[in-house]
């Protein structure tokens, strides 16, 4: 029996399980896909993140892990008014197949017992313990006396034991050779409501242009991402050569009071999964966080599971606040996000 199963090797999952293993806790992580792994996102990691690396990690972002160009100097976002608002931030340029690697391999360093291209399937609570059905070259069970659950948005776990989810954003997003009249060393947000139904957005990864839209309805998916290259070659002179890739993801569709699930006896969720996500997606800085936290909680009342979630929700209640100023903001310059205030 493990002391710990930690479902999904991301920023929330490595960091966790990481920390369980310096308490001296027999920890098993598993990853549904094989290592290293492709996740759609920007790849952006904000100062907050830098500094959960070095405090959590106990190392710097390895350069190997980064992309040209490598210094992120901020956000811009520009409003539904078109009015821009322009944020000056240290932060570092990452994919995330590498990134998420180098996470997993520093928790393996410090004894984690790792299983990629391995999915959870569901996890049954006993008496003192948890089951949980595995599915890799065969189906099989392991048990343990915590789960924390940190796949993301699309994980089927929470999904068996709640029966329900929040609703989800699809993203889409291309990469693409070519030019524009813009800033490579920042992310740029764009929040007017003709150009998508939450964010559209831009930023450079190994001279590659990043475009993309979110959405609601996913339908629309293609009317506003034309809609969106028009106001960039309008706007910005954007010029594509050549589209290399185009994806599709999900990320949650938070609600207003950012509302978040840490779980049920001893099942806890973290990161993205459990509902902590800052604006425009940024999900890293948030998934570490709350991974460490849950991780503390259960190491410090291993014994009395009632305590546990108690414990994870005060020391990821500045994180909550953290969270909920951010959207606040973001609703105080932009009437698409006003619900969230």
């Amino acid at each position: 029996m493990f002391d710990c199963i930690i479902i999904g090797a991301g920023p929330a999952g490595c960091t966790a399980a990481g920390r369980l293993a310096e308490k001296g806790r027999k920890v098993l992580l598993v990853e549904r896909c094989r290592l290293p792994r492709y996740k759609s996102c920007s790849g952006v990691l904000i100062k907050k993140s830098m500094d959960f690396v070095k405090l959590y990690i106990g190392e710097e972002t390895p350069v190997h892990t980064m992309c040209a160009p490598e210094e992120n100097r901020g956000m811009i976002f520009t409003n539904d008014y078109g009015k821009e608002y322009r944020f000056e931030q240290e932060g570092l340029n990452v994919w995330r197949s590498s990134f998420d690697n180098w996470l997993a391999e520093k928790a393996v360093e410090k004894g984690v017992q790792l299983r990629d291209g391995t999915m959870a399937v569901s996890c049954e609570e006993q008496e003192d313990s948890v089951s949980v059905i595995l599915h890799g070259e065969k189906t099989y069970t392991e048990k343990a006396k915590y789960v924390l659950d940190c796949e993301g948005v699309t994980g089927a776990v929470k999904r068996s034991l709640l029966g329900k989810n929040n609703g989800y954003i699809t993203t889409f997003q291309t990469f693409n050779r070519g030019s524009i009249d813009l800033d490579y060393h920042y992310f740029y947000a764009y929040l007017q409501p003709e150009l998508s139904q939450y964010d559209a957005w831009f930023n450079v990864k190994d001279n590659l242009l990043v475009l993309g839209v979110s959405v609601k309805e996913a339908d629309k998916i293609k009317s506003y991402y034309e809609k969106f290259l028009s106001y960039m070659k309008k706007e910005h002179s954007l010029y594509i050569e050549e589209e290399t890739k185009a994806e599709k993801w999900l990320m949650p569709h938070i609600r207003p009071g950012c509302g978040v699930d840490y779980g049920t006896g001893r099942i806890l969720f973290a990161g993205e999964i459990a509902g902590f996500l800052n604006p425009m997606g940024e999900g890293i800085s948030a998934g570490m966080e709350s991974g460490y936290w849950a991780a503390e909680a259960a190491a410090a009342h291993f014994e009395h599971p009632q305590k546990v979630l108690d414990a994870y929700q005060k020391g990821t209640a500045s994180l909550q606040a953290y969270m909920q100023r951010q959207w606040s903001f973001v609703g105080g310059i932009a009437g698409t996000f006003r619900e969230m205030e």
